[in-house]
């Protein structure tokens, strides 16, 4: 079954494959890889290999039986572009969100070369947002420019977990933005004046900006449980998301 979800910015997420493999500094301690190696010690269904990738077509028709419009998180637990999994089978994955077009998509990917590979022969369904992950400068912002380039009426970044201070960079065509610190064993840091940055750019660019969360460490630097730590960033939540003035939704 698809899940509701704990993820802030999300409702339910649909996992028509799972598993992954590591590609930049953002994957190390990847959350989908604790998560999916716990549910196969509980011996969940779909998790018998643990985080290797595995496509489950049992799933694609999962949204269909849900009529309360819903916003999903697809492939919470893998990437959908991955070069593993057959453009034969995302047909299906998206010939599924064109049929529910009373749902709304969320896609992130770390693979927006390949989601562009893909999308030139093919629409971006309208109720399908683009996103893609970004934890540096090295690997990340890169990820922007070739989001950029594909034609997704709304295209977000989740910048999480953010590792330094990404500097001045371009919130062109962009619609959205996510930013978040680690959490988990092992986590890195993020400090306030790295979010600030983001912040500030997306106001002067009218991007909508969500703080998802401090992680492990907190705003002063010290460790603690994050959910002590929270959500607050200079003194309130921020959960902004596209509204009319950057959706060009019709559906």
């Amino acid at each position: 079954m698809s899940t509701k979800s704990n993820i802030e910015w999300t409702e339910f997420t649909w996992n028509p494959a799972t598993g992954c493999t590591k590609i930049s500094p953002g994957c190390k301690h990847c959350y989908a890889e604790v998560m999916a190696e716990r549910l196969q010690a509980m011996g969940a269904p779909g998790y018998e290999n643990g985080f290797k990738l595995r496509l489950h077509p049992e799933r694609l028709t999962q949204p269909l039986k849900r009529k309360k419009p819903t916003t999903y998180f697809v492939n919470s637990m893998s990437d959908l572009f991955h070069e593993d999994i057959p453009f034969d089978y995302l047909d299906q994955v998206f010939d599924i969100i064109r049929q529910t077009r009373h749902h709304t998509y969320q896609i992130l990917t770390k693979r927006p070369e390949r989601a562009e590979k893909y999308f030139r022969q093919r629409e971006v369904p309208a109720n399908a947002w683009l996103g893609v992950s970004v934890e540096d400068k090295k690997y990340g912002l890169p990820r922007v420019d070739i989001l950029r380039r594909i034609d997704a009426d709304v295209r977000f970044l989740s910048i999480e977990p953010l590792l330094e201070d990404l500097g001045t960079f371009d919130l062109t065509g962009i619609h959205w933005v996510i930013v978040g610190g680690e959490s988990g064993i092992g986590a890195r840091p993020m400090k306030p004046e790295w979010v600030e940055n983001i912040e500030k750019q997306c106001s002067a660019s009218r991007v909508p900006f969500f703080f998802k969360q401090w992680g492990v460490f907190g705003s002063d630097g010290k460790k603690r449980t994050k959910k002590t730590n929270g959500r607050e960033f200079r003194g309130k939540t921020w959960d902004g998301v596209p509204g009319p003035a950057q959706l060009r939704l019709t559906i």
